[in-house]
């Protein structure tokens, strides 16, 4: 049962994945972020944890494909990875913080906390409440693991949390019954869909109930007709941006 209301300024929006990131323009960088800014859209993240428990605006476990670092992400420091410089160009990973100083309540952020299995999501919940404190800006978290939501809804109940799912052989939730439960658990104020899964008849039916859907990534002109027609607002990136 849909029983909080998620803010109408989450379908008002246009989100640039990742920041606004192309060519000698690194995902998640501040970049990207002041880009989005100049552009006009919302802003999708990704949030990493620290070995010392920062929350950390980058997507991959690890470092190798993004910067001229490898290993692990999460073994690494605050300070070591303010060090590491994205592949072809002088950008640093940047802490939640900084992200947050940026933008400064210029256009709404979506959070996506990374989790996957025997992570502590938990705990990057509490570190991404604790930098939301005092932020005056439009702002929300989401996440493939339900746990998220159910825990800002708990816990945050003033921060719109959402579900994000995809059905293919790259998610959790291949099956209907782990789309229902993962739903159940999560309790989410809005849904981020997997465009390849859009249209089907269940999101259409929360849409029609009143759960804002959101889709990404949309990145070509096909994937945006499609989002156009069966979502409220488009988490875009690349040739599928307007």
């Amino acid at each position: 049962m849909i029983k909080r209301e998620a803010p109408a300024w989450l379908t008002q929006w246009e989100y640039a994945h990742r920041g606004l990131h192309s060519s000698g323009v690194p995902e998640n960088s501040l970049l990207g972020a002041r880009l989005a800014i100049e552009r006009g859209m919302g802003i999708e993240c990704d949030i990493q944890r620290s070995a010392d428990d920062w929350p950390m605006a980058f997507h991959d476990w690890e470092l190798d494909r993004l910067t001229n670092a490898k290993g692990e992400f999460e073994q690494h420091s605050r300070h070591e990875l303010q060090q590491i410089r994205y592949r072809g160009c002088e950008e640093r990973i940047a802490t939640l913080a900084e992200l947050l100083a940026l933008i400064a309540g210029r256009v709404p952020l979506l959070i996506e906390i990374k989790s996957k299995p025997g992570y502590d999501v938990v705990r990057s919940c509490k570190l991404v409440d604790a930098a939301l404190a005092g932020y005056p800006g439009d702002v929300a978290v989401m996440s493939f693991d339900p746990r998220v939501a159910r825990w800002f809804r708990r816990n945050a109940p003033d921060t719109s949390c959402g579900l994000v799912m995809r059905e293919d052989e790259h998610g959790h939730t291949q099956k209907a019954w782990q789309r229902r439960l993962a739903f159940w658990i999560a309790r989410p104020d809005f849904l981020a869909y997997h465009i390849a899964a859009l249209p089907n008849r269940w999101v259409e039916g929360l849409r029609a109930r009143g759960l804002p859907i959101l889709t990404w990534t949309v990145n070509s002109p096909e994937t945006r007709a499609r989002a156009v027609r069966h979502a409220g607002a488009l988490i875009s990136e690349g040739d599928g941006l307007a």
